[in-house]
């Protein structure tokens, strides 16, 4: 019997290239892979565009593509996550809706999972975005791997083929908050890591914007890394010793210099200031973790679903 892949695509706001991309998809899959059965799964996190009507018209002309709408925005980590444990073949592969990750890339995917690779993974080494979103990228990539626990891989999205093994897994996780690059990286599976470039988005424009990437580089910090807390531990520490050494030394030139020595409000404001501005650092730290830990404690659903497209009918 055939197996069968199944392609997992988020959207949100991607009028422009879903029909072109399930047009590839589907000339890829006759093309490079005639001997597997397919589906293609949209999850669409309640775009404000003509996206959902364009599903639904590819829904309707072929049964192989099928959509589910979320009733609101639920973020850009529990959608795809979600997304992965609604799907049915034997493997998933993740990819974006704006041509960014190459599609030419799944059947290697496909013959490393052959081959006995249970995640097989795309990792950017050279992209055509901007360079100095690739550059702060790979700041935090190089801050997170050394501040963390479990090894995380540099420059990978989510982009690559998981095995259905592994998506059993992922259902059992529980997680209302999952960081699935670390979740990766942490279940310690048998990896096939698989270099790339990263390709400009093909049409649109991109839904990230700093509150978006600040909230993706918090959730993987918050996850994986204790650094947050013990440096603030460590600077507290540092910050106090200091303190008290020029309390003592101001407190002898004074003693020393009684009426030559001044002590005036400059140094003590600046003392203030320092001292404030290391606890307001450090208590919005603090915050990130207990919001972490609070948002896991709520466990509340990942997605509530409005509309589900194709999945009762038997394509085969």
């Amino acid at each position: 019997m055939s197996k069968t892949i199944s392609v997992l695509i988020p959207t949100y706001n991607e009028e422009e290239n879903v029909v072109p991309l399930s047009n590839a998809l589907v000339e890829m899959f006759d093309t490079s892979l005639p001997q597997y059965l397919y589906e293609i799964v949209f999850i669409d996190n309640d775009s404000k565009d003509n996206t959902r009507p364009l599903l639904r018209g590819l829904c309707s002309r072929n049964p192989k593509i099928k959509a589910i709408f979320n009733a609101k925005n639920f973020g850009q980590f529990n959608s795809p996550y979600y997304g992965l444990m609604q799907t049915t073949g034997d493997c998933v592969v993740l990819l974006c809706a704006d041509f960014q990750d190459p599609i030419e890339m799944i059947p290697k995917f496909v013959e490393e999972w052959e081959n006995g690779s249970a995640i097989v993974i795309g990792q950017k080494i050279k992209s055509k975005e901007k360079r100095i979103m690739y550059f702060f990228r790979s700041i935090y990539y190089r801050m997170i791997k050394k501040m963390s626990d479990v090894e995380q891989i540099e420059h990978f999205t989510g982009f690559g083929l998981y095995d259905r093994a592994f998506i059993d897994v992922l259902k059992d996780l529980k997680d209302p908050t999952p960081f699935l690059r670390g979740i990766v990286a942490e279940l310690g599976w048998k990896k096939k890591i698989i270099p790339y470039e990263q390709q400009k988005r093909r049409a649109g424009k991109t839904s990230n914007n700093f509150y978006r990437l600040y909230d993706a580089a918090m959730l993987g910090f918050t996850s994986y890394t204790k650094i947050g807390l013990r440096l603030a531990t460590f600077i507290g520490f540092f910050a106090a010793a200091a303190s008290i050494a020029m309390a003592i030394f101001y407190l002898v030139i004074k003693i020393v210099k009684w009426d030559e020595y001044s002590m005036g409000t400059a140094s003590i404001a600046v003392g203030l200031f320092f001292l404030g501005a290391v606890q307001l650092i450090f208590i919005g730290l603090m915050g990130e973790y207990i919001l972490s830990m609070n948002q896991r404690m709520m466990n509340r659903p990942l997605v509530i679903e409005e509309e589900r497209i194709n999945f009762d009918i038997d394509e085969t």
